[in-house]
């Protein structure tokens, strides 16, 4: 299955639509976003324009409330920290990197996706891989957001602008 991950989108209408888009035609099966979204337009965007699940978490920075997630069946939240499976994997799920430990307090996981930083990163501590698809956003670099095929464990940095 193939699987996007964002973070940090920040309003960023235009990139969202953009990676929508791209994920319609590349047939992306679920969404894991890592925060920031930031208002109800942005979440209403993603909510509407892509019908498969979304996983999401909330960001340091996001001004939507949480009644307004309950407009949107294919949205699940967590708060701050998540834990779910997927294509039986157990995936960790943050904003900000400081929450890892407690994601992983709660329970094993096999990868944990984090945002924040703005920066993409991908890293294996304890067999465990954490990884940071960027910033979707585009703020205060290029606009990434990563794929994860679940079958083969591949994952991929994309930048928006070459897709």
């Amino acid at each position: 299955m193939l699987i996007a991950i964002i973070a940090d989108i920040h309003d960023n209408l235009v990139n969202l639509n953009k990676f929508l888009n791209w994920s319609k035609k590349n047939k992306i099966k679920k969404i894991i976003c890592a925060g920031d979204l930031t208002n109800s337009e942005t979440l209403s965007v993603l909510g509407k324009k892509f019908k498969n699940s979304i996983y999401l978490v909330r960001g340091n920075i996001e001004l939507y409330g949480e009644k307004e997630l309950k407009k949107f069946k294919n949205i699940s939240y967590f708060g701050k920290t998540g834990r779910f499976k997927l294509d039986g994997q157990i995936v960790g799920l943050c904003h900000e990197a400081h929450f890892i430990d407690k994601v992983l307090h709660s329970g094993h996981c096999d990868i944990i996706f984090f945002g924040h930083s703005h920066k993409p990163a991908l890293e294996e501590i304890d067999e465990v891989k954490l990884v940071n698809p960027g910033e979707l956003g585009g703020m205060w670099g290029k606009a990434t957001f990563a794929t994860w095929n679940t079958k083969n464990n591949k994952l991929e940095l994309k930048l928006l602008e070459l897709i």
